[in-house]
């Protein structure tokens, strides 16, 4: 019997997480950590798990509305569905959680996966276009103690920068959608001069990602897919000013957004299933702005994790239990079309 490959891209992941928790934890005096949170104010952690479950849900009610081109689905599934693609995402590497979520609403609903599939890269478009809000804002509104100047600077530039290159996407898409084939020739050439083989298979995945993409139509569902892209990201960024609260640190809504900000980016670099280090290093990283402790800034992006990280995956592994699912077979569903 053959033996299985290794996976190298999560060994990759686990070096990198491996390395994000030497940095945090090689300077940590383990007795201000703990009393870091022997002063920590629970109360603030109930309302921050109801919040961040609120966002879970909206999520759920944006979903309905990206997929209504395709068939008008129900809260019933679509909440359920996205607890255990979150769960699978915490838990499975690769982001396969977003094949385990795309799966098990197409069981539920009775619609081909790739379809589903389409609809969540609409999904994260929507999540990026409203990052990029709450980026900007953040970027051109906050205000850094003291001696931090450089790194308001240094932020304002980054403000800039991401602002142009998610024109640039806008801009790729759109004429990705209208001229199809004319940006897919220019597309197929520009990789020709790397590899023709992989100039083909870059060129049939495109034609497959924007053939399988629809985009809801009319100014009702339009709103409905914007209003509750904000909600969503309020909801989320809350608890974060929630657990700074909770160990007596007061700082404006602009911090919580800062933070998030740096998470949202934490969660783009390679890493062990959960995030585990590159997460908990950008939190740190965020507060030291605000001239927090080593130790204070850990406990905090401890909890931080810790919230979006274990309720998750407790209530997306019930919902696969009530469900009737396994975990393994999801996770080696993949649906046709997607790109890899």
């Amino acid at each position: 019997m053959l033996k299985q490959k290794p996976d190298i891209k999560l060994w990759v992941g686990i070096a990198i997480s491996a390395f994000f928790l030497f940095l945090l934890f090689r300077k940590i005096d383990f007795d201000k950590l703990a009393a870091a949170f022997a002063l920590m104010d629970y109360r603030y952690l109930l309302p921050a798990l109801a919040l961040t479950f609120v966002s879970y849900y909206l999520r759920a009610v944006r979903w309905k509305f990206l997929l209504l081109p395709v068939k008008r689905t129900r809260l019933a599934n679509l909440f359920p569905s996205t607890l255990i693609g979150y769960m699978a995402n915490n838990l499975l590497p690769a982001r396969l959680g977003e094949f385990v979520r795309a799966y098990s609403l197409g069981q539920k609903e009775g619609i081909g996966t790739s379809a589903v599939f389409a609809s969540l890269v609409v999904d994260r478009l929507c999540d990026g276009f409203t990052i990029l809000l709450v980026l900007l804002i953040t970027f051109f509104t906050i205000r850094l103690p003291a001696g931090m100047e450089h790194i308001q600077r240094g932020l304002v530039t980054g403000g800039y920068v991401t602002f142009a290159l998610y024109l640039a996407v806008i801009a790729f898409l759109t004429l990705l959608k209208k001229r199809t084939d004319w940006t897919v020739r220019l597309l197929g050439r520009a990789v020709a001069t790397v590899s023709a083989p992989l100039a083909a298979q870059v060129t049939e995945q495109t034609r497959s990602f924007i053939s399988g993409i629809r985009i809801p139509k009319g100014a009702p569902r339009v709103s409905a897919i914007a209003v509750s892209s904000l909600l969503i990201w309020a909801s989320a960024i809350w608890p974060v000013d929630l657990v700074l609260r909770s160990f007596g640190t007061q700082l404006p809504a602009t911090a919580s957004m800062f933070i998030m900000v740096f998470l949202v980016f934490a969660v783009m670099v390679p890493a062990s299933p959960g995030y585990v280090g590159t997460y908990h290093f950008a939190c740190v990283t965020a507060l030291s702005a605000f001239q927090i402790g080593s130790e204070k800034a850990l406990s905090i992006a401890l909890v931080i994790h810790g919230l979006s990280f274990f309720p998750v995956i407790a209530a997306g592994l019930f919902c696969l239990w009530r469900d009737k699912l396994s975990l393994k077979k999801l996770s080696h569903t993949k649906p046709s079309g997607a790109i890899s």
